[in-house]
């Protein structure tokens, strides 16, 4: 949405402010950034634009086999930590790596162990975690020890995963023991291919064998696409509702409902028709209280949920009013705001509230949630419907302001009426000055201020609780960023 401003005498003044603060701006030092931005080419072709992502191989097996030896030998630097001990590598760490003129990133694991426990079941949970979200995998054998129980049990992880795999069997050093690896067509991957990570012998082979089964991009990072139905995530601790609504507006059981905390696992994505519109809505599992101090399902259940927001454009974040608004809440709110989406917030479970509750959930609405006053709100019954309706056009109304701009002209006679009447406070002899402002982009809606001087963060605030009281951006969070320069020097 564009915010055009009336027609008449008011869009030519805010046209002759621009044009005299552009030439106002030619007294100081600007760099070719600035001027694509005060041209507004900046971010020509970029706002809707999504960028090609790179495939991902995952590179997994039992610990100390040579993973990060061998992802040291492809991306062709010593990067990945490298010692004659098991369990090193303990995360999942991502490199950029190209082969024969493709690109695609790599993922060192941790080993993968069976009956894990401690820090070792993190390494082995971070392992699983990279199958799931690689195109493919590099599944690495000591030859010299053969299958064990444990590659077997990865084995059978890689067959459930679907993915295609990559054999490769490590430490064979010289033609003498290419016989090892021959023994291991037993795991029924198909062939081994012989490798020494420590010298390189047979690497490129197994990187062809990569590129024979890498699709050209990504098939696992799964952009919401421009065009389509538009994306709604529905966020929350567990328990909060989020399977009951899906259930409620898709007009069936779609997903299982439990009054066990956690019961989804996986995101289901449901095209469903409200409001005369088709949307996709996704259902994702409740955010636990930190990834790092959750196991099994719940882990992966907290990584969807980040991959579900990542996908998505606007989120509606469900708060159960039965309960105090507690720190999980709050931190689902900020990761909606500091990934950028727009934010509608459903306050669930309305329908249970007497008024002495309902007078003190006001109260910490006021308290905790004071920083997302422009988000807003829906008191709804996800088990009963009762106003669920009124979801609809406080999405459309955060969407709208998502993908707002406002004109260059207009923007900039606000800045100067502001500046005018509530000037930047004199700090050290000095008061800073707004020289120029334009939007840099949109979803969420960007601005960029031209300064004198350096611009307090409480004068920052002021601008952005202004902006939003002339603009709207009900349900956006706005970014304003200040770039000080200097006068040029004559």
């Amino acid at each position: 949405m564009t915010t055009n401003p009336p027609s008449g005498e008011p869009a030519e003044l805010d046209s002759n402010m621009e044009v005299a603060l552009r030439a106002g701006l030619e007294d100081f030092e600007l760099t070719d950034a600035d001027r694509a931005l005060v041209d507004g080419t900046a971010n020509q072709g970029t706002e809707t634009g999504m960028v090609q992502a790179r495939p991902v191989v995952a590179v997994v097996g039992r610990p100390n086999v040579g993973k990060s030896t061998l992802v040291n030998r492809i991306i062709g630097r010593r990067e990945a930590v490298v010692e004659d001990v098991p369990g090193v590598t303990r995360d999942r760490v991502s490199y950029e790596a190209e082969w024969a003129g493709r690109d695609f990133t790599l993922v060192d694991t941790g080993g993968w162990e069976v009956d894990a426990t401690g820090i070792h079941l993190r390494v082995a949970e971070q392992a699983e975690v990279a199958i799931e979200l690689a195109d493919a995998v590099l599944f690495i054998v000591d030859a010299t020890v053969g299958a064990t129980d444990t590659d077997e049990a990865v084995v059978r992880l890689l067959r459930r995963s679907g993915k295609p795999v990559i054999l490769v069997a490590n430490k064979v050093d010289d033609p003498r023991t290419e016989a090892d690896a021959a023994m291991l067509w037993s795991l029924g991957l198909g062939q081994p291919w012989p490798v020494s990570a420590l010298h390189g012998r047979g690497s490129g082979d197994v990187l062809d064998a990569v590129l024979d089964v890498l699709p050209s991009e990504s098939s696992v990072t799964d952009e919401w696409a421009e065009g389509g139905p538009r994306r709604v995530a529905l966020l929350g601790r567990p328990n909060v509702g989020k399977s009951s609504l899906l259930n409620r507006l898709a007009g069936s059981e779609r997903v299982v409902v439990d009054t066990v905390a956690g019961t989804t696992r996986d995101p289901v994505d449901e095209l469903i028709e409200l409001g005369g519109k088709t949307w996709r809505f996704v259902d994702t599992a409740g955010i636990r209280r930190r990834v790092h101090m959750t196991r099994g399902a719940d882990f992966y259940a907290s990584l969807r949920t980040q991959g579900a927001l990542e996908k998505a454009e606007v989120a509606v974040v469900l708060i159960d009013v039965s309960e105090s608004i507690a720190e999980q809440d709050i931190r689902v709110i900020q990761q909606v705001v500091d990934s950028g989406r727009a934010l509608v917030v459903a306050y669930n479970k309305w329908d249970t509230l007497d008024e002495e509750r309902q007078h003190y959930l006001e109260r910490e609405i006021e308290r905790e949630l004071v920083q997302i006053t422009w988000a807003p709100r829906a008191n709804i019954s996800a088990s009963t419907g009762r106003h669920v309706n009124r979801l609809v056009p406080a999405i459309e109304q955060a969407l709208e302001s998502w993908d707002s701009r406002i004109p260059t002209g207009k923007l900039n006679a606000f800045f100067g009426e502001i500046a005018s009447a509530h000037p930047h406070p004199v700090r050290s002899g000095k008061q800073p000055r707004i020289l120029f402002a334009t939007q840099a982009d949109t979803r969420p809606p960007k601005f960029v201020v031209f300064a004198s001087g350096f611009i307090e963060a409480g004068y920052r605030r002021f601008l952005e609780r202004r902006l939003r009281e002339e603009f709207g951006f009900t349900g956006s969070p706005i970014e304003i960023s200040v770039r000080v320069r200097e006068k040029r020097r004559r």
